[in-house]
């Protein structure tokens, strides 16, 4: 099952990934995707595997961004892969078949190469400026995802599209509306004041609008 709201860490000098795990999952996220730079192997290895025995505590899916090996290293449950990582098929050679592989999307062409390659969803982005992607892609906004998915659909294209970069709380109820299946968040839980509430305010923000739009369809079927 892919996650609606995907909590991703990030390098900050005062708060270990593991820590920034754990105050997420203890919000009630249950997806940790594992975002580490410039790091050694070895350092990155060991930060996956603490950041992973949170995720296995609180029963979350635990994701390693960009490294195919350390995602083999720790067993983790899937790796997400950008556009200059390694090519998915390489990936699902590597991690076999149960192993969750996103690739990271900017374009209806984007998405179109990435289904043939065999992924479980697709983060599609970014929304706005976020400063946590280097080499940044031309950013979409709420009328690029619109049209985005309106081409998806029009494909009959229906795997899991999740919005990220520079999401803040006061745009999921856009992005849902737009036809995303979900959204990634980082900066917006990481550099809150409060990271616990910053998790536990998008988790509840997410649920409030799945359960809106669910009641929304049932009163057009």
């Amino acid at each position: 099952m892919i996650a609606r709201l995907q909590y991703i860490t990030q390098d900050i000098e005062s708060v270990s990934h593991q820590e920034l795990a754990t105050l997420a999952c203890s919000a009630g996220v249950d997806w940790v995707q594992l975002r580490v730079k410039n790091k050694s192997y070895n350092e990155w290895l060991n930060i996956a595997l603490k950041t992973e025995m949170i995720c296995r505590k609180y029963h979350a899916k635990f994701i390693v961004n960009d490294n195919v090996g350390i995602a083999k290293a720790v067993k983790a449950d899937g790796v997400h892969l950008g556009k200059t990582d390694m090519n998915p098929r390489e990936a699902r050679q590597e991690l076999g078949s149960n192993v969750i592989i996103g690739g990271t999307a900017n374009s209806f062409e984007d998405i179109q190469t990435l289904i043939n390659t065999g992924v479980d969803y697709i983060g599609l982005g970014p929304f706005r400026f976020t400063s946590t992607k280097e080499n940044l892609s031309p950013i979409l906004g709420i009328e690029g995802y619109k049209n985005i998915i309106a081409e998806c659909k029009k494909n009959g294209i229906r795997i899991p599209i999740i919005a990220i970069g520079g999401i803040k709380i006061e745009d999921v109820k856009p992005l849902m509306e737009s036809g995303v299946y979900g959204i990634a968040v980082s900066s917006a839980i990481n550099l809150a004041p409060n990271i616990f509430d910053a998790a536990k305010r998008f988790k509840n923000k997410m649920k409030f609008e799945l359960e809106t739009n669910e009641k929304m369809s049932r009163r057009f079927r």
